[in-house]
């Protein structure tokens, strides 16, 4: 009887602390299966789409208007995991050099340096807000990069420095990487693949709430009928947020 007690109570110790480790505040927001959860843009032609577990876009999106995936719900504060790989690049597109102040190398000429660069181009969207998309691309920079920030001259210097990666930490194309975004408050940071890309930035136009995006970005050329060097030919998985 008393090791049958014992069993029962070790049981029941082994099934509480699991369900804790389940309920540690995370919530998966892509269940491998179906785009439950998102809103698909009204339009899209199917083409985004879940694929042996994973969400695939191909960057074809029939869409009239916003051509983005977004979640139905709405978020604030939180951490969000996500897990992203390039399936290919097309073409080569005109890549300048950034500079850690977030400004654009120049030559004697007084023009910026462009650097014709295989390349592929998304991103995530935070609480809804454009100008903060975190980008997905192939430029030396790195992904990670906030463009609207770093591109608008009226933020402080320190802002605009701030949007730049502190390292390219991106895996070759093909292989996935992984994000962890924290937004708390006007501030966001990125981790790429474990390394810290942007450390606490404030983004002063941030709205408190808003939903997660994925990004749409270029498509076919129509002088080709081939996909552009900015496309989002992308997969997505093992997406998580945990809300503060």
């Amino acid at each position: 009887m008393k090791r049958s007690c014992t069993a029962i109570l070790l049981a029941i110790l082994v099934g509480a602390t699991a369900a804790a480790a389940e309920d540690d505040g995370w919530r998966p927001l892509f269940n491998g299966r179906d785009l439950s959860g998102w809103k698909i843009p009204e339009g899209d032609g199917g083409h985004w789409k879940v694929i042996d577990g994973v969400i695939d876009y191909d960057a074809r999106s029939e869409a009239k208007g916003d051509k983005n995936l977004w979640t139905e719900e709405s978020f604030g504060d939180c951490i969000l995991e996500i897990e992203w790989r390039i399936k290919e690049v097309h073409g080569l597109y005109p890549v300048p050099t950034v500079l850690p102040d977030g400004s654009l190398k120049k030559g004697p000429d007084g023009k910026p340096i462009i650097t014709p660069t295989p390349n592929a181009d998304s991103g995530v969207f935070v609480r809804g807000h454009g100008k903060g998309q975190v980008n997905i691309w192939c430029w030396p920079i790195g992904s990670g990069e906030i463009w609207g920030y770093r591109n608008d001259s009226k933020m402080p210097a320190e802002v605009r420095a701030g949007c730049v990666p502190k390292v390219a930490a991106d895996k070759p194309v093909g292989q996935w990487n992984r994000f962890v975004i924290t937004a708390r408050g006007d501030r966001l940071s990125v981790e790429l693949n474990g390394q810290k890309v942007i450390d606490n930035v404030r983004l002063s136009e941030m709205p408190a709430t808003g939903p997660i995006g994925l990004q749409h970005h270029g498509g076919i050329d129509k002088k080709t009928g081939e996909h552009g060097p900015a496309s989002s030919l992308m997969q997505f998985r093992n997406i998580r947020v945990k809300p503060l």
